[in-house]
């Protein structure tokens, strides 16, 4: 078996961490028994392009139980742990090809090495995989018969691609499904962005001003996290109807130019390019500190940010490089401006990431037995894979739901009653 990770000596404290995770994945690991019986995925190749961690490692064994043949890459090259990456080679025998801190050359390498594996089904974090195999791998496209985005900026990628007419294979909006944005976009991302700043900075959040870019699930997650530990929170947002939203859930809102001048932390969640760029680097006061938590480390500009700056200073403190200004101001980076949830700490909780990867699980066997008849579009997660996943999850928290009566069935397909 062929494969790239940093250490295979870190094997042993990874193989704990993939199964303290698991004990939190109650959902996934009932479909991972159920599939170990069955096998949906027998002789199927998968390739996967996911942050390399312990709730990633539980879906690999969970596909590879199905009888899949299962690769992974990382989505990011912050976001591996390495320990994790080691033990799914020596103890789940799972090829993996990924390094943390691995560099931009290294990064395509090994999602090209994910395609050699010629898979039939690809999972991707970003659209990144799915990129390649649109454009240096165009010829590897032909075989895929469907693949999985589970982030926003990936399906806002993918559906631009279908719009244009690019798109070569069906995708499955994972991200878009409830069980997945409703709860891993908005519990998990605000706790683990909540954590990984912590961790980098060592800050007190009650009292901090914090300006929050993006209302979609993911902003609105970290700022309610944020408030709910005493921090004054401002959105920044570009959509009419979610800085309403967010004024209606009690946020201040204004422009970045605006709040760029009072703010002492700002965190990025859009999915979009230069939403901290200059003119916002020139307002800020000294000392700002700012973070990204979005997906790719475009959201604040960088570049920019270099070109202000006289010195930067990498790692005053783990994970933050202190960028000083012509005139003297010092702006802090946090995770070089990648996932600070992942790059200073380690993503989310299993117990959510549960929904999303019960739902990648079942989505893939989905793909296999409706191999053929699915259009080339982006496609939204069928209702009874939405069902079955919080129907795995009730009962693992032991909770029950009511059921509709003969009577209310009855009521609700008629329209002969009035009121």
């Amino acid at each position: 078996m062929k494969y790239d990770v940093a250490d295979l000596s870190l094997a042993a404290g990874g193989k704990k961490r993939i199964l303290w995770a698991d004990n939190d994945m109650p959902a996934l690991a009932a479909i991972r028994k159920r599939f170990a019986k069955d096998k949906p995925l027998k002789g199927i190749n998968i390739s996967a392009c996911l942050h390399i961690t312990a709730e990633t490692a539980n879906l690999a064994r969970t596909l590879k139980a199905g009888g899949a043949s299962v690769v992974l890459c990382a989505s990011n090259p912050l976001s591996t742990q390495d320990d994790v990456a080691a033990s799914l080679v020596k103890d789940f025998n799972i090829a993996v090809f990924a390094v943390c801190r691995e560099n931009r050359s290294t990064y395509y390498k090994h999602i090209n090495a994910a395609i050699d594996h010629k898979p039939v089904i690809t999972l991707d974090d970003g659209a990144d995989l799915v990129n390649e195999l649109h454009t240096s791998r165009k010829k590897d496209a032909g075989r895929i018969i469907a693949s999985m985005e589970e982030t926003t900026t990936g399906v806002i990628r993918l559906r631009a691609m279908a719009n244009e007419g690019k798109l070569k294979f069906p995708v499955i909006a994972v991200n878009d499904a409830a069980t997945k944005h409703l709860f891993d976009n908005r519990y998990g991302t605000g706790q683990s962005t909540v954590d990984g700043i912590i961790r980098a900075t060592d800050f007190l959040m009650a009292g901090k001003k914090i300006v929050v870019a993006g209302y979609g699930w993911c902003g609105r997650g970290f700022a309610m996290r944020a408030r709910g530990m005493g921090a004054i929170v401002t959105i920044t947002e570009i959509d009419a109807i979610k800085a309403l939203e967010a004024a209606m859930d009690g946020f201040d809102v204004m422009p970045m130019a605006q709040a760029a001048k009072f703010g002492e932390l700002f965190v990025t969640l859009t999915g979009n390019k230069h939403v901290i760029r200059t003119e916002h680097f020139k307002a800020m006061k000294d000392r700002a500190v700012v973070a990204n938590s979005g997906h790719f480390d475009v959201e604040i500009d960088i570049p920019a940010l270099k070109k202000l700056s006289k010195k930067v200073t990498r790692n005053v403190r783990n994970h933050v490089d202190e960028y000083t200004l012509k005139n003297n101001k010092r702006i802090y980076l946090l995770g070089e401006g990648r996932l600070i949830n992942l790059a200073a700490a380690e993503g989310h909780p299993a117990s959510v990431m549960d929904m999303s990867f019960a739902t990648q699980a079942l989505q893939a066997e989905y793909a296999v037995k409706n191999q053929g008849r699915l259009s080339i579009a982006v496609h939204d997660v069928p209702l009874e894979i939405e069902r079955q996943v919080s129907t795995l999850k009730l009962k693992s928290m032991s909770i029950g739901i009511d059921k509709l009566t003969d009577e209310q069935v009855a009521y609700l397909a008629s329209s002969g009653e009035g009121t």
